[in-house]
């Protein structure tokens, strides 16, 4: 039998592999994009990335095991799903669409989804709402250098 951890990393994991299959060949246009002189961590945001999935699939296994097979753990489950997805997203549709603006509205709608995830499991457990803190932190500074990036990038929005 698989454990619930087990099979939400797993799902977590192919999510985000997902992600780095479907990047379309716009690579070469987002290398040569302006970024903003502040921002000297750009190599660690995959590291960061890979922390906040890991306390993500760590919150989901805590809410998981509350109430399992419920309805109500099903619809959190699928929120939590939604919000990998829109996050996996936001490198492929921002390069295939070459639109920074496209990537300021997913990284924004993620910042929102994982604040509205992280009060309704609020109720459930402090820590798993908890883990999501370095998504709700990290998020924005993501949007907000998207955003940044449009002001240095005229045309690339």
């Amino acid at each position: 039998m698989v454990k619930s951890w087990m099979a939400i990393a797993l799902i977590t994991f192919f999510v985000a592999f997902g992600g780095v299959l479907f990047k379309p060949r716009d690579l070469k246009w987002a290398i040569q994009l302006r970024r903003p002189k502040w921002l000297t961590f750009e190599p660690l945001i995959p590291v960061i990335w890979t922390i906040i999935f890991i306390c993500g699939a760590w919150s989901a296994n805590i809410v998981w095991q509350h109430e399992p097979n419920s309805a109500k753990t099903w619809l959190l489950m699928g929120v939590y799903l939604l919000l990998e997805i829109i996050t996996v997203s936001y490198t492929s549709v921002t390069l295939r669409l070459r639109s920074l603006l496209v990537g300021t509205i997913l990284g924004g709608s993620g910042a929102v989804l994982s604040v509205l995830l992280a009060i309704a499991i609020f109720p459930v457990s402090h820590l798993a709402a908890g883990l999501l803190l370095p998504y709700i932190i990290w998020s924005p500074v993501g949007t907000y250098t998207t955003e940044e990036m449009i002001q240095l990038n005229p045309g690339a929005e």
